[in-house]
């Protein structure tokens, strides 16, 4: 019984093992997108992966790209085609998972004005952002959709002004995401937004996606596949229950937003998460194809070297994911 006693105190005396502390930078400010991390930490479902888990607020997809290469964060939340274009140009990052499988971006303007279908933009205001991702690809929806350039007028500017330029009319329609833009249009004005999304005519790209460095997760192999096993399962469970993975940020960032928008918001990117090939798959097993089709459109609308075309399987991994199906 001695003997017992012995190894009881022994076991008891050793320390728990510390949790790896682990940095995610997100792709911006807060919003509805982001909730699965936030309820993925407030749940615990970090911490049973011996994870701590810090996420910081990022400043654009291309700001986080640098600091997830240059090793001040473990992984970023980033678009991956931004992603992309900065692999291709040397940067030591890649995809150990493609969260939005289905392109968020759209032609987006308030319900009251009836716009529908590409057809209803004919005559009318759209505003744009020079250089942005969905600048490049609007080329690409105008060839899909017959539309031409001469058919609707355009105003420009950076994303505030693109804004003010919907809610103060000065624009019928903006190009932006569906739970993004929209959400804000909504916060500032109480009015509904009806998107034209680009992915219903063809153009299929995947957008968001979970980064990190390469040497990293060459040294880490065993915390990058704990960390994505983590995240799948908070995105698992927060598609279960949008308003308390929303009300997740808040409780984390009580100025991070309104629950009812950020419950709105994060319900409109549920549906991207997956595509016909995947809708069976359980978050972030992007398929080869989706990827090689998004590298392809880049190619050619999107500024990327055409060298990507050579091995599109460089920008991804899905060999750190939890297997099996939803």
């Amino acid at each position: 019984m001695a003997t017992v006693s012995v190894v009881l105190a022994t076991l008891m005396a050793v320390p728990a093992q510390a949790a790896d502390k682990v940095v995610l930078m997100l792709n911006w400010y807060v919003y509805g997108e982001h909730a699965p991390f936030y309820y993925g930490k407030a749940k615990g479902i970090y911490a049973a992966e011996g994870i701590d888990l810090e996420i910081q607020e990022g400043r654009g997809s291309a700001a986080t790209t640098q600091a997830v290469a240059a090793k001040t964060a473990n992984f970023g939340y980033v678009d991956v085609p931004t992603m992309m274009r900065a692999a291709i140009k040397g940067a030591p990052v890649v995809a150990t998972g493609v969260l939005l499988q289905t392109s968020p971006m759209s032609a987006m303007g308030f319900v009251e004005k009836n716009i529908r279908k590409p057809e209803d933009i004919k005559g009318k205001t759209v505003a744009i952002t020079p250089a942005d991702s969905m600048t490049q690809i609007w080329p690409l929806f105008l060839k899909k959709t017959g539309l031409k350039e001469s058919d609707f007028q355009t105003v420009a500017g950076d994303g505030q002004t693109k804004l003010n330029a919907v809610i103060n009319g000065q624009a019928d329609l903006l190009l932006g995401y569906v739970m993004d833009q929209s959400m804000k249009i909504k916060d500032a004005t109480g009015k509904d937004v009806y998107p034209i999304k680009f992915a219903d005519y063809g153009i299929n790209m995947v957008s968001s996606g979970i980064i990190a460095n390469t040497d990293f997760v060459k040294g880490n192999a065993d915390l990058v596949r704990r960390f994505m096993s983590a995240t799948t399962k908070a995105v698992e469970a927060a598609e279960k229950d949008a308003k308390a993975a929303a009300q997740a940020i808040l409780d984390a960032n009580p100025k991070g937003g309104k629950i009812d928008t950020l419950t709105q918001g994060f319900e409109l990117t549920i549906p991207l998460y997956r595509t016909a090939e995947t809708k069976n798959k359980r978050p972030f097993q992007v398929t080869d194809q989706n990827m090689t089709d998004t590298v392809n459109l880049l190619v050619e609308y999107g500024g990327l070297e055409a060298k990507a075309k050579e091995n599109p399987k460089a920008f991804y991994t899905n060999d750190y994911l939890p297997k099996g199906d939803s």
